[in-house]
């Protein structure tokens, strides 16, 4: 299992699914939270909402992501992570682009990165089960 002592700040980013189940809102429909999380620090870079009806996130959506992490310390890493379970085409495009090396990784592996953000987002929603 990958454990963030194996990262430097800004070296991998993690992109995952926050919620398990869609969110609902009256105003805005159903959409699920796309996260992306720095995996030495395990620090929140940026995150992102897609329609709960939609596949993945658009290109525009991929490339705000990026950017909105790279903000943080005007720095791309050299690896993206993404769990084998969330369909991210248009963002290993854009990270290909971007010179940034994607890693499909099962998604058991990143559990002690995104697990406590998971559970953290769930008890922000009012502690229902987000499964």
């Amino acid at each position: 299992m990958l454990h963030p002592n194996q990262f430097h700040v800004n070296e991998a980013w993690i992109v995952f699914k926050l919620n398990d189940a869609p969110i609902s809102t009256e105003s805005d429909g159903d959409f699920n939270l796309v996260a992306l999380m720095d995996a030495a620090s395990c620090f929140m870079l940026s995150t992102a909402t897609l329609a709960a009806n939609s596949a993945e996130l658009s290109q525009f959506e991929a490339k705000r992501l990026l950017k909105k992490g790279q903000s943080h310390k005007n720095q791309l890493p050299t690896k993206l992570l993404i769990p084998d379970t969330l369909l991210a085409t248009q963002l290993a495009i854009e990270a290909h682009r971007l010179k940034i090396i994607v890693q499909r990784i099962a998604e058991a592996e990143l559990e002690l990165f995104i697990g406590e953000a998971r559970e953290s987002f769930k008890q922000y929603l009012g502690g229902g089960s987000t499964q």
